[in-house]
């Protein structure tokens, strides 16, 4: 027997004698977990390219490759352009079925749940946008169909919900409810908390912040969730742990500058580290707010339940992402921006792929999806205060929970 001819006995040896085959020289490797995807759909740098093509091909997290121990069985997309589709390619090279129907894809066409994990990615696609704003995709009722697999199978796997839940806080709750109800290990939100923070930053449980601010960029809908989860895995970590948000304010235009020179006052010296670092990677000033090619900045003001005050200035121009809060007592804030190191693009992505790899083998998700649910409903009365023109009080977002001991982000 040569040395090819080995090779190959030695994978087709099953598990259950891997032992005895290791100690004749034939190593097994780790069992990888069958995972199906669920997508709106899947285009190059869409979500589930730049996620779900790490969890096929391995990722850099930290700068250093790791081969995924996730194996795509099987994919369903909601959409399929014909001129941009990468599916039919991908599950031709990575040995994964295309299916017609979310059933289909979790059951392997079968009657009842046949894989080890779902990854569900509602982002991007040809959906409407309403009149605030929002863009319309069809989370609720393409992930009620992922429960209703497990309602129908009697058991449920470590499922991982990329960002937001829904544009509408009925439909998250709802999703979170009836998730909580049939009881499966959940990991959702934003791949920004997990990525690089320089300078690097991780208040310690029970700090006394008082008061904290982000700063981030573009559409309001899908990048506001992401600056909102920037500050929230910060603020998360005060003392008592979080209680929720008792009322939110959508401004724009000259409310803004008001704001600030009035009952927002407080905020202007923790906006001003994040300004300059901006400034500082942008090589160049920024706008104004109130210059008219600032292109209608947003400001979303949170009041928290326990007497947190926050702000998040959302601008139309690149500024990155990050966050400053100040502690009771201390007049100087402690800051941090998630970092985008531009020669490794996309880190973000590879700390996420990180993430959801070990969440979907282990079932022990990096944070708790109470987070997710929070900013998910944060945003969406942010949108219910743009429709009414104030204040917004939001009983419902009494929303309680502990942050982590040791969260994990990247660090290089």
């Amino acid at each position: 027997m040569n040395r090819r001819q080995w090779v190959r006995l030695c994978a087709a040896v099953p598990a259950g004698i891997a032992e005895a085959s290791a100690q004749e020289g034939c190593v097994q490797p780790a069992a990888r977990t069958k995972v199906a995807a669920v997508v709106t759909v899947y285009h190059h740098y869409s979500h589930a390219d730049v996620l779900i093509g790490r969890l096929l091909a391995g990722y850099s997290a930290n700068a250093q490759w790791t081969p995924s121990q996730t194996q795509i069985v099987s994919l369903h997309a909601d959409q399929v352009p014909q001129d941009a589709d990468m599916t039919r390619d991908l599950a031709a090279r990575n040995g994964f079925r295309r299916y017609g129907s979310i059933r289909e894809a979790l059951t392997l066409g079968g009657k009842s749940l046949a894989v080890d994990g779902v990854v569900f990615i509602g982002e991007h696609g040809d959906y409407p946008t309403n009149q605030l704003g929002q863009k319309l995709y069809p989370r609720f009722e393409l992930f009620s169909q992922v429960l209703d697999v497990y309602e129908a199978s009697g058991h449920a796997v470590p499922t991982f919900f990329d960002k937001h839940f829904s544009y509408s806080w009925e439909k998250a709750q709802a999703i979170y409810k009836r998730a909580r109800k049939i009881g499966f290990p959940f990991m959702a939100g934003s791949s920004i908390p997990l990525t690089v923070r320089r300078p690097e930053l991780d208040p310690p449980l029970e700090s006394p912040i008082t008061e904290a601010v982000a700063l981030g960029f573009g559409d309001p809908d899908a990048y506001g969730f992401h600056t909102l989860e920037a500050m929230q895995c910060m603020v998360e970590r005060r003392r008592g742990g979080e209680t929720g948000v008792r009322s939110v304010q959508w401004i724009e235009g000259d409310g803004i500058q008001a704001w600030r020179d009035g009952p927002g006052a407080w905020s202007k010296p923790l906006f001003e580290p994040l300004f300059q670092a901006s400034e500082r990677l942008r090589g160049k000033p920024l706008l104004t707010l109130s210059e008219e090619h600032s292109k209608k900045p947003v400001l979303f003001v949170l009041n928290y339940r326990d007497g947190l005050k926050a702000a998040v200035l959302i601008l139309t121009e690149n500024v990155g992402f990050s966050t400053a809060f100040r502690f009771a007592g201390q007049e100087r804030p402690q800051f941090t921006s998630f970092s985008m190191p531009v020669e490794r693009p996309l880190p973000n992505w590879d700390a996420m792929a990180r993430c959801v790899d070990r969440f979907l083998a282990t079932g022990v998700p990096p944070n708790p999806v109470e987070r997710t649910l929070l900013t998910t409903g944060a945003l969406a009365f942010c949108f219910e205060s743009r429709r009414t023109g104030r204040v917004v009080e939001t009983p419902d977002l009494a929303v309680s929970y502990r942050a982590p001991a040791h969260p994990w982000f990247e660090t290089a």
